[in-house]
């Protein structure tokens, strides 16, 4: 089986940092995009950013210019350096990641179960 677990959440004062974590393991073949989403409090799960295993990357505007997304492909983890929080960024961090597993060569959406960030005034 995949499986994807989060890390590095935690408690943290505005204007503050963290840094999360995304390994992926398993039988995987192959990881083409990771990428991390957050649910706020009373809120509807958004995207965060997202990077392909090329590179390529894409953020929500609400953390552009604070967040950056990385990857250690050799490891299959996927990193968000989070700088500057503020309060609205309190929220369930979740990781996503499309994965070839190697029982079935085809891609497949696989989540994390979130770790929690929370950032106070």
């Amino acid at each position: 089986q995949v499986q994807l677990v989060e890390s590095g959440g935690g408690l943290v004062q505005a204007g503050g940092s963290l840094r999360l974590s995304c390994a992926a393991s398993g039988s995987i073949f192959s990881i083409n995009a990771m990428g991390w989403y957050r649910q706020g409090p009373g809120k509807q799960r958004e995207l965060v950013a997202t990077s392909t295993s090329g590179g390529s990357t894409k953020y929500a505007d609400s953390v552009k210019g604070r967040f950056t997304i990385s990857r250690d492909n050799a490891k299959n983890t996927a990193y968000l350096q989070m700088n500057s929080l503020k309060p609205e960024d309190t929220a369930v961090y979740y990781c996503n990641a499309e994965v070839i597993p190697t029982t079935v060569m085809r891609y497949g959406i696989y989540w994390g179960k979130g770790t929690l960030v929370t950032v106070s005034a």
